[in-house]
């Protein structure tokens, strides 16, 4: 009787092969769970909906979607002269879900003393855009090229003149302060009013709200092709193919002058190295991507890309730019 209790039978034997069987698997199964990504990754933008930021991050965020296999959900985070959205991106847990687009103002804002982020908050992913400024005005405004504007601003008292784009101090300010200076007038000759991106601005220019804003042309495009607004000139070397008829500076006004805005993929610091690997060879997967070519370039959007290596050298340029030509125009206190 005791040795039918000890001896197996064919019941216990197979739930025991069930469970050894069970156990192998799943380790394997949690791998499997616990690859990157298996749930939505958040995107942040640190600027307003309807600007150059916002579209470039949207077509990036849906190309890595379709890669990778899991939603890339795209969040405008504004404020503080993009402060609040580049905080976000740096202080996000470094476990791959929550990204960001770093603008150049990530090498501006901490020379205003605005935040102690910096290039080197984060994990550097990739660079995917630079574009030079454009000046923009309502379309109902009595200037038919920019040096009708410029006269007029010259001419003017200080602070009546009213310009935005982007926030205070934020690159696009500092294309205005910069044709200012070359223009031989003082940073502040023109108001700015700061902004959550070019997207409000060129919303407020439509609505008279202001006299002219300094943001891409790509940025501007939609109210130009609308009729409420027309682009004057661009702050660049060369034209834009897209905008074959807006002139530089240069050409409508002998003013040499020209800058431009970058755009780049970035984490957390301390982003897990698989994790960094795999989104950097998705993120250039969507940069060679005809999608990708097609739409930057229908938009006028500049493409440039720099891995993270360049990406790292890249910012510790702009950076050092930034702060020479803002303590230049007296935006560094």
């Amino acid at each position: 009787m005791l040795e039918s209790k000890l001896r197996p039978n064919r019941r216990h034997i197979l739930t025991a092969a069930s469970a050894l069987g069970a156990a192998a698997v799943v380790p394997g199964l949690a791998r499997a769970q616990g690859a990157w990504p298996n749930r939505p990754v958040t995107v942040i933008c640190p600027w307003g909906a309807g600007g150059g930021t916002d579209a470039t991050v949207r077509i990036i965020a849906s190309l890595l979607e379709k890669d990778l296999g899991q939603p890339f959900n795209v969040v405008n985070r504004t404020g503080g002269s993009g402060v609040v959205g580049h905080s976000a991106i740096a202080t996000a847990p470094a476990d791959g879900y929550t990204l960001g687009m770093l603008t150049v103002e990530i090498a501006m804002m901490h020379w205003q003393k605005l935040t102690d982020l910096s290039p080197t908050s984060y994990t550097p992913l990739a660079l995917m855009n630079e574009d030079p400024p454009g000046i923009t005005v309502n379309a109902a405004a009595p200037y038919q090229n920019v040096k009708a504007l410029a006269d007029a601003i010259k001419a003017s008292p200080v602070g009546k003149f009213k310009a935005s784009g982007t926030g205070q101090g934020g690159i696009w300010h500092l294309a205005l302060v910069g044709w200012l200076q070359a223009m031989g007038l003082k940073p502040n000759h023109v108001a700015w009013v700061p902004s959550n991106g070019a997207g409000p601005a060129m919303q407020d220019l439509a609505a008279n709200g202001l006299d002219l804003v300094t943001c891409s042309l790509p940025e501007s495009r939609a109210l130009v092709e609308a009729g409420k607004a027309k682009s004057l000139a661009i702050m660049a070397n060369e034209r834009n193919p897209a905008f074959a008829s807006v002139p530089t500076l240069k050409e409508a006004m002998g003013v040499d002058y020209s800058v431009g805005a970058w755009r780049g993929i970035a984490g957390p610091k301390g982003l897990p190295a698989d994790i960094s690997a795999k989104l950097v060879a998705s993120l250039k997967k969507a940069n060679d991507s005809k999608e990708f070519r097609d739409f930057m370039a229908n938009r006028g959007f500049g493409v440039k890309w720099a891995d993270p290596a360049g990406f790292t050298s890249f910012m510790a340029t702009s950076d050092a730019a930034m702060g020479a030509a803002m303590k230049s125009a007296g935006l560094v206190t």
